[in-house]
């Protein structure tokens, strides 16, 4: 059975939650490899919506098995509020495994990532505030806390001890700030140990002995390509590898062993932070795919930047990622447009230019080159096949296929999980 990763062609929110989900009940394991509770998933079934911040989506599919694996950084705190939300709603989420290995954010992350992005002022980054890329530094550092130093407190104090012996140096003497005691860490940290206890594993055994035994997995990614701290944005990128590759350094699973790889991507484009955005609209235009897509985080509520489907990006997304598949979502969105533009190359100082610019300055610098194609009036919530779509979302679709350099598979009809198109099975 397959190893399906699945990831965001865009800057995140691209309805990744949604395509895992629908793959849930084919699926055995659903494994979440980077990120933390940074960024959100909102799952709808049967009319009701489920926002996921730290937990992988599978968890809402009776019978799977959801891991939080060793690429991820886990605020315990965090983990646990969403368990207990999720079990007064009737959710079981007793199968949830957490992998040894993952680090762990404490509380002086969280005020570290605080203090840093309001000293940067106009060079902030745009981060959530949660801890996450102080957490991934300290892994880095080597200086990290794992989720198996929760059950020695020797080990853990130790530890601690050596992370705040800098950095309250940093709170105090540069940030104006009262340092950071061991005891209090430490004693926020110990508080939720013997309840995550009995779900901590070594995931990537678990994870190969369930290819062996012919499971199908499914990989979730976290935010996406153009987030990825390796091939995004950079510096306005996060802090973890939210690209295949990372699916495989996150969970313990060789490359081999991936049979699939699919790229999920909005009918437009949004993003949320700092940082370029050819297609960003600024005008009436950009407040209506806000407005009519509900373009607002659901982690932190604030409003997403929007803009029109950037084809340059998804066919990079589909370079370094080895795409199979294409999944477009809130196709539905578009409907009532007259004419919907499509970024297909950029305009970078006079010069053309099809492929993402190598030097960011030119990233920066790119004005979008648009076609125009026209849209459709006619109610498309209730398709359920290519067919059903009036001709013009039709000829949209198949445009944005022809210019994204991947297949398109699935496509997204509406915020439910039953409003989806089926053009190509995902599991082969």
């Amino acid at each position: 059975m397959p190893a399906v990763v699945v990831l965001g062609a865009q800057w995140g929110d691209e309805g990744k939650g949604k395509a895992t989900d629908q793959l849930g009940d084919r699926t055995d394991y659903v494994v979440k490899f980077n990120g933390g509770n940074n960024a959100g998933h909102t799952v709808v079934i049967e009319g009701e919506k489920y926002a996921l911040h730290l937990l992988p989506s599978g968890i809402l599919t009776p019978g799977v098995v959801p891991v939080i694996a060793n690429g991820v950084v886990v605020d315990i705190e965090v983990l646990f509020e969403e368990i207990e939300a999720l079990e007064a709603r009737g959710v079981d989420t007793s199968r949830l495994l957490v992998s040894s290995a993952a680090h762990v954010i404490a509380p002086y992350h969280r005020t570290m990532d605080k203090v840093t992005e309001r000293f940067l002022g106009k060079r902030r980054i745009g981060t959530t505030g949660r801890g996450i890329g102080p957490t991934y530094a300290d892994k880095i550092n080597r200086v990290g806390i794992r989720v198996q130093d929760l059950f020695d407190e020797k080990i853990l104090r130790q530890k601690v001890e050596g992370a705040l012996d800098q950095k309250n140096h940093l709170l105090v003497k540069v940030y104006n700030r009262r340092a950071i005691t061991v005891d209090e860490t430490v004693d926020e940290l110990l508080r939720h140990a013997e309840r995550l206890r009995p779900m901590v594993a070594d995931t990537p055994t678990v994870l190969n002995r369930a290819l062996d035994e012919g499971r199908t997995l499914v990989f979730e990614a976290g935010q996406a390509t153009m987030l990825d701290v390796d091939h995004g944005t950079y510096p306005f990128v996060t802090s973890s590898a939210c690209t295949a590759g990372g699916a495989c350094t996150g969970s313990g699973v060789g490359p081999t062993r991936i049979d699939r790889v699919v790229a999920v991507a909005k009918a437009y484009t949004t993003r949320v932070g700092e940082g370029p955005f050819p297609t960003e609209l600024l005008d009436d235009d950009g407040e209506w795919l806000r407005q009519t897509g509900g373009e607002f985080g659901t982690t932190t509520g604030r409003p997403r930047r929007t803009g029109w489907y950037d084809a340059v990006v998804v066919r990079y997304a589909s370079l370094v990622n080895g795409l199979t598949d294409l999944v477009v979502t809130k196709l539905d969105v578009l409907t009532g447009r007259d004419r919907i533009p499509v970024c297909v190359a950029y305009d970078v100082d006079g010069r053309r230019v099809e492929d993402m610019p190598v030097d960011q300055s030119d990233f920066h610098h790119a004005k979008p080159v648009y076609e125009y194609l026209d849209g459709w009036t006619e109610d498309i919530t209730g398709a359920r096949d290519m067919d059903d779509l009036p001709r013009n979302a039709q000829r949209y679709l198949q445009f944005l296929e022809d210019v994204s350099g991947t297949r398109i598979s699935s496509v997204g009809v509406g915020p439910g999980r039953e409003a989806t198109i089926i053009r190509h099975e995902l599991l082969g």
